[in-house]
Formats: C-alpha cells, structure tokens, sequence
C-alpha cells in the first residue's frame, strides 16, 4: 500500500514538472525552440551515427585483444573516462576567454587529466587484483 502511494506521488510530482517544463518551453520564442530541436536533432544524431558505433568498435576489438580479465576494468574504465569528458567539455580549453576570471578559477586541463589518470591507475589495480585471486571470491575457498 504505502509502495502504490509513493508511486503516485511521484507520478504526480513528475507530472508537475514536465507540465512547468513545457509552459516554459511554449513560452520560449520561436527561435529557441528552432535552436532547442536543432540541438536535440544533433544530439541524437552524433550519438546515434558516431559515439554509438565507436563505442561498439571499441568494445568488440577490446573484446577481441585483451584478456578476458580486463574486460570489466577496462570497460569501466573507458566508461568513467567519456563521464569525465562529458563533464569537463564546458571548461576544457577556455582558460580566460570568460570576462570575469573568477569564473574558471582553476586549471581544468590538469584537473582534468588527473581525474583521468586516477581512473586508469585504479583500471590497474583492479587488473593486477584480477590476477591476485584467480577465481575472483578474494578469500572464498
């Protein structure tokens, strides 16, 4: 009973929000909207038509050349890896082209690579953990 309730409030709050969401968006002029679907056809296009397909090539040449043990690191890994770009793309690359220098205060390319060589240290260790314990039960005999 109390899991039905939940779900219907939630119902009811997200329909809340996608009915504010769309109020704003008809309030929006023409040319927002044009440049809303322009982005949001674009977004699905460079998804669909490139970042999907390398991600397969990727994924089934990895499969192909590396162990069978390195698979989840590395897949995980290179997953962490686009989040990580994903996130940074805004500031990557601007250093002071804001008016206000406060805006990016700090040096993002190096944040940046760093985050990036954390994960594939820990990619790693993982691997070299792999082969530690055989079966993968870490003390589970």
């Amino acid at each position: 009973m109390i899991v039905r309730l939940v779900r219907l409030a939630l119902i009811v709050v997200g329909c809340g929000f996608l009915w504010y969401g769309a109020t704003l968006l008809w309030d929006s002029g023409a040319d927002a909207l044009r440049s809303i679907a322009v982005w949001f056809a674009a977004g699905i296009l460079l998804h669909d038509g490139v970042f999907a397909p390398v991600c397969i090539a990727l994924g089934l040449g990895g499969r192909r050349w590396l162990p069978y043990r390195w698979w989840a690191p590395v897949a995980c890994g290179a997953v962490c890896t686009v989040a990580l770009a994903a996130v940074a793309a805004p500031v990557l690359g601007r250093g002071g082209a804001v008016a206000n220098p406060t805006v990016l205060d700090r040096n993002y390319p190096l944040g940046f690579a760093l985050a990036v060589a954390l994960v594939w240290i820990l990619v790693a260790l993982a691997v070299v953990g792999s082969r530690a314990h055989p079966t993968g039960r870490a003390g589970r005999r």
